[in-house]
């Protein structure tokens, strides 16, 4: 398990590092991922060599359990925020009307956002089966 968080919070440290070196717009924590992402899948289908030379806690199923509990666990990182709005209810009741509208409008784009990547990819997947199936270019 140490080895475990110590990549995940080693990705984050590095996507946040180069996300202020190169100053992109773009939070750490998603570059992290990103190149989490990238460590995964050089793992599962890199070089056979690649799982022989990494500790056994990430090859074994390890980080993806330990990746499982801290999603279990996630609502406990909510609460430094929830205490934060708590300790700043003057700026809610005086913008409280247009906070309410950015949430709403917020929460309405990446659902629709999601929805339409949905879509998106369920109709490529769906041409990939149609086009295996009649015997078509995979």
């Amino acid at each position: 398990m140490i080895a475990s968080l110590t990549l995940i919070l080693l990705a984050q440290l590095l996507g946040e590092a180069g996300a202020r070196a190169a100053g992109l717009p773009v939070p750490g924590p998603v570059i992290g991922m990103a190149l989490m992402l990238g460590f995964l899948f050089l793992r599962d289908s890199g070089p056979r060599l690649l799982p022989r030379l990494l500790p056994k806690p990430l090859t074994d199923g390890t980080l993806e359990a330990t990746g499982a509990g801290l999603l279990a666990n996630l609502s406990l990182m909510f609460v430094p925020a929830g205490a934060g709005i708590v300790g700043r209810l003057d700026v809610v009741q005086a913008q409280g009307v247009r906070l309410a509208v950015v949430l709403v409008v917020s929460t309405a784009a990446a659902l629709t956002a999601t929805v339409l990547v949905f879509l998106a990819v369920s109709c490529v997947l769906e041409r990939r089966t149609r086009d295996g199936e009649s015997g078509g270019p995979a």
